[in-house]
């Protein structure tokens, strides 16, 4: 393997020694540019000029006209780097410039960069820059973006009667690059030109094959800087009133979060004492399934700078600081009064960072508090305490290394310690990933191992081998997964389905420019086939095709269908290992429309219908979301969607002996509202509003049988009827006043009922959604970025005292530049 393994790698970079490049060499200036929009500083007088950018969408490869010539000046000083590009226009007036919320694009002209300190293809970090002066950025490894990543960076754009202008500049603080004396970077620089939404790039990327990061141009001439220390801290003080049920409560709090930067490459982020009550509200759902609902990740301690602890789907961030892993023991004349919604995190850590040979090495780190249940006894009325979280510390180690411009080989550690004789665990995963020889065929795979200490040890294991065919209009895949009952990850990950062995096959289509009446077309083929590891026994076949159109007119739209004509064996559904219940055929056709978001009112419609082989069974789903812009500053975004369930057959009950389902009917609302009010690029106002129903009624009860048949079951008369709704408004104002500091106010409002009735009318089910107990909080939150290079220098002597600053000022009251060119 390990051969192969290098053999690849040896290939793998001939090939990419082919692939054209664009190289700029720099000057430097010992004052860099105002940040204006303007390009008249006599810095930008010697500056280099990147120009000649090809179409990248949708027609691949065509030189940009010369009516939206771009030219990008590039220039750095001892402290960052600088960019000024000028993209024309002939009709300016009509330059699109909506006005989002930090990190986010709407109807936009944009700059794009995309700089790479180790010039390696794979790890990049991205700036754009819209039209309207909202700043959006992102770490991309191997093609892939995480948004999480906020840098400190300053820009500005200006219209004018020709053209649009924007300036940036990057400090070296934001930017990972090798401590020597002469630097060579990787740089990739992108246009969109939105009316046409056409994308224009510096560096031909061919689409053809390859990741967009593997067609960077370079940057030579930066020589003779040193990487500065790179220490921030972000102070925070939060305060919150919190009305529940007649009672308010007062919290106030205050913390650090600290970012170091150990070397060139790694960086230390720690949390003291973490505050996390302005995160988004959880989409609930009533959950009828065999597994718990996975939630996205809110908190940006967790979501910043994870690209590495992600590797494998090992680390499930919820899981520290989430519900208590304990249930109290009640003795008969005993109820629970309350129990935490979540663990208190004391403190976490994270260490992450590549070295010269690509080594990527990630450590994180985080403690919990002991948590307690309170419990009041009903009859003597006493309460008392019990553990129902001990103290925890949460672990995880990952190693990736990087060869051959684009494979890998990865090891991760995950490690969950309880103390005293609570449950531990200890998971760990091998991962490689390679392509051949002109990108043309990519393999992945990996082995995982489980140890869980309780009760009774587990240990269970996970494999995955892959290949596939990835350039080119035809696409193919080859998969087989496996992983065994007793795999278990919940600790720190999400288990999800265990006990199976899976088969899956592909083939892809699509084409590669614009073609008659459309600009992309995928078509996609996809068989997968499963089946039980212990006891052996079929689990499902299914035919799977699903397509993509988009019109020269930016009219998407796609069809598809599934089917499994042999019926399934389900082995979750029942709950009891080693049991299942049959599934009859089924059939599944879907369809959806996505209209020219360029337009001031834009409609997203789906539609899918499973039809099961079985007299009044099946489900239909409808969507439909339109978004309408008021102007560049106001944006209304609706979604409703209905799910219909008739006669479907669920799980409901299980005594030890007999598994009960049920026929049950079920129907869920599930409605959203978001507005968003942006004042400028650094001050905005957004409201968001959810509500989820879901009325489920039962009409004939089962006992599941050994064969998976369903017998009629006269005597189980459980009521399992209920009504649920789920009701969120988040209303948040939030400015950020200086760079990386941010003042954010919330309002927030939920409520939530259950009612074990189904059939309830509209004002019935309203008023009893509002007679339940509300909560209606209050919370204000200020966070300060201090940088220790911006701190330091104001212990430094006088600027009329440092020839340094002379200089400088002669430079910025019009004197001449003084320019290092090397």
């Amino acid at each position: 393997m390990i051969a192969v393994l290098f053999f690849g790698f040896s290939l793998y970079g001939q090939e990419f020694d082919t692939i054209p490049r664009k190289k700029i060499r720099l000057v430097k200036v010992l004052e860099g540019p105002k940040i204006n929009g303007i390009l008249d500083d006599a810095a930008w007088q010697y500056a280099p000029v990147a120009t000649d950018f090809v179409e990248r969408l949708p027609n691949n490869g065509r030189p940009i006209p010369d009516s939206l010539r771009t030219e990008v000046k590039i220039v750095y000083d001892d402290f960052g780097i600088y960019f000024g590009a000028t993209m024309y226009d002939p009709e300016p007036e009509k330059i699109l410039k909506e006005l989002t919320e930090r990190d986010g694009i709407g109807n936009d002209d944009f700059f794009f960069i995309l700089l790479n300190g180790y010039n390696d293809r794979q790890q990049s970090l991205q700036f754009i820059v819209t039209a309207a002066g909202v700043q959006y950025d992102a770490k991309m490894t191997n093609g892939n973006e995480d948004p999480s990543w906020n840098g400190i960076w300053y820009s500005s754009v200006k219209i004018n009667s020709d053209s649009w202008v924007a300036e940036i500049f990057i400090p070296y603080s934001e930017i990972r690059f090798p401590k020597k004396d002469v630097q060579l970077w990787g740089l990739q620089m992108e246009r969109e030109f939105r009316r046409t939404r056409t994308r224009y790039s510096w560096n031909h990327v061919d689409n053809v094959k390859g990741l967009f990061s593997i067609y960077d141009g370079e940057i030579h001439g930066i020589q003779n800087i040193d990487p500065p220390v790179r220490l921030s801290f972000q102070p925070y003080l939060s305060g919150y009133i919190n009305d529940y049920d007649g009672k308010t409560d007062f919290v106030y709090n205050g913390g650090l979060d600290l970012k170091y930067g150990i070397s060139d490459a790694f960086t230390l982020d720690m949390m003291l004492v973490p505050d996390f009550g302005q995160t988004k509200f959880d989409p609930k759902v009533l959950n009828l399934t065999a597994f718990e609902v996975q939630y996205e990740e809110q908190r940006p301690f967790f979501t910043e700078g994870t690209e590495l602890f992600n590797k494998g789907d090992l680390f499930y961030s919820r899981r520290v600081g989430g519900f208590p892993s304990l249930s109290p023991n009640l003795s008969a004349d005993e109820e629970i009064l309350k129990i935490p919604a979540k663990v208190d995190l004391i403190n976490a850590i994270k260490v992450s960072g590549r070295t010269r040979k690509n080594l990527g090495i990630g450590v994180f780190n985080a403690v919990t508090e002991r948590t307690y249940a309170k419990i009041k006894n009903t009859v003597t009325g006493q309460t008392r305490k019990e553990l129902v979280e001990p103290f925890a510390n949460y672990n995880v180690l990952a190693l990736d290394q990087r060869f051959g411009q684009n494979n890998s080989i990865s090891f991760v550690n995950t490690s969950t310690l309880r103390e005293g004789n609570y449950r531990d665990a200890n998971v760990s995963g091998l991962y490689f990933d390679v392509t051949n020889r002109n990108s043309i065929m990519n393999y992945w795979g990996n082995a995982e191992a489980s140890f869980v200490r309780d009760a009774k040890n587990l240990f269970g294991m996970e494999g995955e081998l892959s290949a596939a065919k990835i350039n080119g209009k035809h696409r193919a895949q080859a998969s087989i997964l496996f992983r065994t009952k007793d795999y278990n990850i919940d600790d720190l990950g999400y288990t999800g389905q265990t006990n199976y062995i899976n088969y899956f096959g592909y083939y892809g289509y699509r084409i590669l420019q614009p073609k008659g009446a459309f600009n992309t077309t995928y078509l996609n083929f996809n068989l997968n086939y499963g089946r039980r590891l212990e006891p052996d026994l079929y689990n499902y076949f299914n035919f799977n095709f699903n397509s993509e159109f988009e019109t020269k007119k930016y009219l998407s739209f796609g069809v598809g269908f599934e089917t499994a004509p042999f019926g399934n064996n389900e082995i979750y559904e029942p709950r009891v290992e080693g049991r299942f219940v049959k599934i009859p055929a089924y059939y599944f056709p879907s369809g959806w429309i996505s209209t020219d978001y360029r337009k001031r009112l834009a409609l997203d419609v789906n539609l899918s219908w499973v039809k099961y082989d079985q007299s009044g069974r099946d489900k239909l789903t409808m969507r439909l979301a339109p978004r309408f812009r008021v102007s560049d500053k106001l944006k209304l975004f609706l979604s409703t969607q209905g799910t219909f369930s008739d006669n479907e057959e669920g799980f409901v009950d299980y005594d030890g002996v007999n598994i009960y389902f049920g026929k049950r009917d079920r129907n869920t609302f599930e409605t959203s509202l978001e507005s968003q009010f942006i004042f400028n690029d650094k001050m905005a106002m957004n409201l968001a509003f959810r509500h989820y129903y879901t009325d489920v009624s039962y009409d004939k009860f089962y006992t599941l049988e050994e064969d998976g048949e369903l017998t009629p079951d006269f005597s189980y008369n459980t009521n399992q009827n209920g009504t649920y709704n789920s009701w969120n408004i988040d209303l948040r104002f939030s400015w950020w006043f200086a760079p990386g500091s941010q003042l954010t106010f919330l309002y927030r409002n939920a409520v939530e009922s259950y009612k074990d009735v189904s059939g309830m009318n509209f004002h019935d089910n309203f008023n009893y959604l509002f007679h339940q107990p509300q909560l209606n909080s209050f919370s204000i939150r200020i966070s300060y970025y201090l940088d220790y290079n911006r701190v330091k220098t104001i212990f430094r002597k006088r600027p009329e005292a440092d020839e340094t600053f002379r200089v400088r000022n002669q430079y910025r009251s019009g004197g001449r530049a003084y320019v290092k060119n090397y």
